[in-house]
């Protein structure tokens, strides 16, 4: 007999077939091992999220092209070889390489060459900037989310069922107009739901309360409506027949800034609710405090209390942003006529909850002919505007009928805060007495106080928690280490747009990467690659603002943009402030606290892909986008192609011209115009 073999007849030897079984289980173990370890790292593949994270992308035919203003060509390279299985970083016995090389240099092989017909185009695709606000250092300004973001996003995640697409593709729409009087002004989180049995009477929330079903019905056009005039002849003239109601009209009446002629609501030249005029009235704040320096030193101001927002107005010829804030009592819609006349104004309250802005932000804040009772409820509402009030920012008030009882009580209160002031007369010609307060600038002065009352915050309170968040009866500090934001004033303007702070740390870089990426873009693209008529754009809202290189590349551009932070996004809005630009917090699962057709241009960036698995109904963000949008209006929208193509069809449904369609690899462009139509 032979070595190996077996006599015939004869049965193998029990713990040879032993052997032999373990051998192939061994054998089938490490191969399942080795394919394991040695397929390609999802985890890299799965970041390549923007355009800054692609290889050169490739033109899309999904996305359609018709009606597009600009295309490409493309030239294929030939395809590269297979990448063998021995080929691909794996670790065996110790010899350790990176698996993401690996991965890269494949992508690298795969690269097609783009040539653009048009590089303007190309420009406003390319490099997406490098900025992820999802990935981005910050604090995230929904107190449901904080904590490590990353790791507590991952544990959320955990167990959460996958929603399918953003948009069905398949769905159908059947768009239906609100019924009832008084909708063509509706402002769904502010008004009641149900609208009163008179001719456009409307019921006001005290506090911000939102229809429990998101509106998905389409807001009517008032009769007659047309366009706005061109920037700035609509500062001073505008349609009565696009903001128009009967308690605007008995207003009219009592006003002398305000007239009537024709079809149009005109506002004279120099004439004011302010008696001798705003001009008199700006200058002689000036006058009282000299540091102010409008237009330099003081470069943002919230005006609490539109009136006849010609106070915002006479500032915007001084280079000052005036946010004017439209309170919710305001039935003669003094918000929605500064809107249309081109003025930076939002609707909010005044009440139990902290205004949606970061803390100390505001270079300064005016209450004209201002009713409020600040001192009332322990001074909560005093205490709101110490919060969101720059450390040195001035606090300008102006009453016409003094009220001792009144007059007392801010005294005690201010004292008990310890804001300064600076000066205090009753103007001659304008008859009404004016306070200019000073909000400390430093912590050395509380040690005087008598009674800590009211009490200083908790020194790890979030101040920038502003989401539905109630306003805490007690007094923040002042930042004091040179890391902190808020310890020292920024620079005048216009040099604070670029002059980034020392608190900013390593996100300096990152802000002049975001400049630079959006003034390439805006400059070679959307001003002009785009078809769109900028004479007729003024207010212009960018929908998920990250460090406001949007609205700082349009600068130059007779526009003013409100830089919106989804509250589920990291903190940066604190950043937009502090470079001369205004914004606001939100959440575009709800609607937006305006009237409707009050944008001239929304701008969004990679919102939807952001917002696929927070709410409930998405179709309702453009119903909101829909209302928000006045006629004529436009949309620039950047995003996934898989969210754009549908979103094509269902823009298309609402009667919206798609002016240009651009798309590359899974990433896309799409440039809408809004028409008059309504179902």
């Amino acid at each position: 007999m032979r070595f190996g073999r077996v006599a015939a007849g004869k049965r193998a030897p029990f713990g040879f077939c032993v052997k032999i079984s373990m051998a192939v289980f061994l054998g089938l173990s490490f191969v399942v091992v080795w394919s394991v370890f040695s397929s390609p790292a999802s985890s890299v593949s799965s970041q390549l999220s923007s355009f800054s994270d692609l290889p050169d992308p490739v033109p899309s035919s999904v996305l359609p092209h018709r009606n597009a203003t600009r295309s490409a060509v493309t030239k294929h390279a030939p395809p590269p070889p297979p990448v063998k299985d021995e080929e691909r970083s794996v670790e065996i016995a110790g010899e350790k390489r990176s698996s993401e090389v690996e991965v890269n240099d494949a992508v690298e092989k795969e690269k097609v060459e783009v040539v653009e017909v048009d590089e303007q185009q190309d420009e406003g695709l390319n490099d997406e900037a490098g900025v992820d606000a999802d990935l981005e250092e910050g604090v995230d300004v929904n107190p449901e989310e904080n904590g490590d973001e990353e790791d507590s996003r991952k544990e959320k995640n955990k167990g959460r069922k996958k929603l399918g697409p953003l948009f069905d593709s398949s769905a159908k729409h059947d768009w239906k107009l609100c019924g009832g009087s008084g909708w063509q002004n509706y402002v769904p989180c502010v008004d009641t739901e149900r609208l009163g049995s008179g001719k456009n009477q409307r019921h006001r929330h005290h506090e911000r309360s939102c229809p429990r079903s998101p509106l998905t019905c389409l807001v009517p056009l008032p009769v007659g409506y047309k366009l706005p005039l061109p920037w700035p002849e609509r500062e001073s003239k505008v349609l009565y027949r696009n903001v128009g109601h009967p308690k605007l009209s008995a207003f009219i009446k009592t006003r002398s800034w305000l007239n009537m002629s024709g079809e149009h609501l005109l506002f004279p030249q120099g004439e004011s609710d302010f008696m001798g005029g705003a001009h008199h009235y700006v200058n002689s704040i000036e006058e009282m405090v000299p540091d102010i320096e409008w237009g330099k030193n003081i470069r943002i101001v919230l005006d609490v209390g539109c009136v006849d927002a010609s106070f915002g107005a006479i500032l915007l010829e001084k280079d000052v942003l005036t946010l004017s804030l439209g309170l919710m009592n305001d039935e003669t819609d003094l918000a929605q006529l500064a809107l249309e006349r081109g003025i930076p104004a939002v609707v909010a309250n005044l009440g139990t909850r902290r205004l949606p802005f970061p803390s100390g932000v505001f270079d300064a804040i005016h209450c004209g002919e201002c009713s409020i009772a600040w001192h009332s409820s322990g001074g909560r509402l005093l205490l709101e505007m110490n919060r969101i009030l720059r450390p040195g920012g001035y606090f300008i008030i102006s009453t016409k009928h003094g009220d001792a009882e009144s007059e007392e009580g801010m005294s005690t209160l201010m004292a008990s805060i310890c804001w300064n002031v600076l000066a205090h007369r009753t103007d001659e010609v304008s008859e009404v007495g004016v306070r200019i307060y000073q909000r400390p600038a430093s912590n050395d002065i509380y040690d005087l106080r008598r009674r800590s009352e009211p009490p200083f915050c908790k020194e790890d309170e979030n101040q920038d928690i502003a989401w539905y968040t109630p306003v805490k009866p007690c007094l923040h500090k002042v930042p004091v280490a040179i890391e902190e934001r808020g310890s020292d004033w920024p620079e005048e303007w216009p040099k604070r747009l670029e002059a980034f702070p020392e608190w900013l740390g390593d996100s300096r870089a990152k802000l002049t990467a975001d400049d630079e990426h959006w003034r390439a873009i805006i400059n070679k693209s959307y001003l002009n690659g785009m078809g769109i008529d900028w004479t007729t754009v003024r207010n212009v809202m960018d929908m998920k603002a990250i460090y406001g290189g949007f609205a700082a590349a349009l600068a130059s551009q007779k526009v003013w943009v409100m830089n919106v932070v989804p509250v589920h996004a990291p903190n940066t809005l604190p950043i937009i402030y502090e470079r001369g630009l205004m914004g606001i917090y939100h959440d575009w699962c709800e609607p937006f606290s305006t009237y409707p057709r009050s944008y001239d241009l929304l701008h969004a960036d990679h919102l939807f892909s952001r917002l696929k698995n927070r709410c409930k109904q998405p179709i309702s963000i453009i119903v909101e986008m829909d209302r928000i949008l006045r006629p004529g209006g436009w949309a620039i929208i950047r995003d996934k192609l898989v969210i754009l193509n549908p979103l094509e069809e269902i823009l298309k449904s609402l009667h919206w011209e798609i002016r240009m369609t651009y798309g590359k690899d899974k990433e896309g462009i799409m440039c809408v115009q809004k028409t008059s139509w309504r179902p």
